[in-house]
């Protein structure tokens, strides 16, 4: 039987990434068998290793094949990071995390890998780098403007409609058009995904979801009828419900997602109750991608303190949906 072969990025070098993978790699009864291919650098995983005391066979390979056999391989990237500057920000972390990401990307555009999971990235790594995306979703967003981020727990899970722009950009993209786009891509994605019983619940953007035109008409005006479109094209979808109580609605169904309608609405909730076991989970993409919904841990990073709990269900996640 071919295992399922998951590319997994080490991440910010300076952070606690590549700690998390590891420790998560190193309880291999914790994972399911899977073919684990590690894009990154010798030099960073053999230093972390050492910070970490751990010893693990880690083979660099030249191509990647389908096997019955499950291996933790190293696709190693060329990068100018020479010293491994921990708890900091820096070009030489930005430019060498984003190229073991771009690098697995075209490894799952190519069908070689099946699934990404990706360690945290730093924003300002990659800006210093001149890196023009924000993070790993935008810079799928050019590839799949369809892309959509979410955040998965057994507790809780949360859609975004928009994530790394400004509230004032937010708000501006709250239109029924869009909104009809976004219900139809999310719920045609997790289809794909065989959660075909997932059901949506909407949440309002004014305070309790506008009163009735009383307290603002996005609700009235923009939200409502998107809702009724979806509906009407056999989505499971409710709402708008107020924001202050829409994640209660959620919380303890597996089989509930709450849409928020800007990136702070629905990460505030999210992270209050799941965030040590959290996966941030990319739909829309033709290729499975989560993520650990931690960042990248600069003040504990080197310290052996980073939890692998939400790397460990990323990994789960990633091959339970790509499987």
């Amino acid at each position: 039987m071919t295992l399922p072969r998951i590319g997994i990025t080490l991440g910010d070098p300076g952070g606690i990434g590549p700690e998390v993978t590891l420790r998560a790699l190193s309880q291999r009864d914790a994972l399911p068998r899977a073919n684990y291919i590690l894009f990154g650098t010798r030099k960073l995983i053999r230093e972390t290793l050492q910070s970490l005391g751990l010893s693990m066979d880690i083979p660099a390979i030249s191509r990647i094949v389908p096997s019955d056999i499950p291996p933790i391989s190293l696709w190693e990237i060329q990068t100018s990071l020479e010293v491994l500057s921990r708890g900091i920000a820096s070009e030489e972390n930005g430019e060498a995390s984003f190229r073991f990401f771009a690098e697995a990307i075209k490894k799952a555009r190519a069908s070689a890998i099946d699934a990404i999971v990706t360690a945290p990235i730093s924003k300002r790594s990659w800006s210093l780098a001149g890196i023009p995306y924000p993070g790993h979703t935008e810079y799928l967003s050019q590839m799949y403007p369809q892309a959509i981020m979410t955040f998965w727990s057994e507790k809780i899970k949360v859609a975004l409609f928009s994530h790394h722009i400004s509230l004032k950009t937010a708000l501006e993209r709250i239109k029924t058009k869009n909104l009809q786009e976004f219900f139809l891509i999310l719920h045609q994605s997790l289809v794909q995904a065989r959660k075909k019983n997932i059901q949506f619940l909407v949440s309002g953007l004014n305070p309790h979801a506008g009163e009735e035109g009383l307290m603002g008409t996005e609700e009235r005006d923009e939200i409502l009828p998107a809702i009724e479109s979806a509906r009407g094209e056999g989505m499971s979808i409710q709402g708008p419900y107020p924001p202050d109580i829409v994640f209660r609605k959620a919380y303890g169904y597996p089989n509930k997602m709450v849409i928020a309608l800007y990136h702070d609405q629905g990460l505030i909730a999210f992270k209050m109750v799941a965030f040590d076991e959290g996966v941030n989970v990319t739909l829309g993409l033709p290729f499975v991608r989560t993520s650990p919904d931690h960042g990248t841990g600069f003040d504990i990073a080197g310290q052996g303190k980073a939890n692998p709990k939400s790397m460990t269900e990323a990994i789960k996640l990633a091959i339970e949906l790509s499987s």
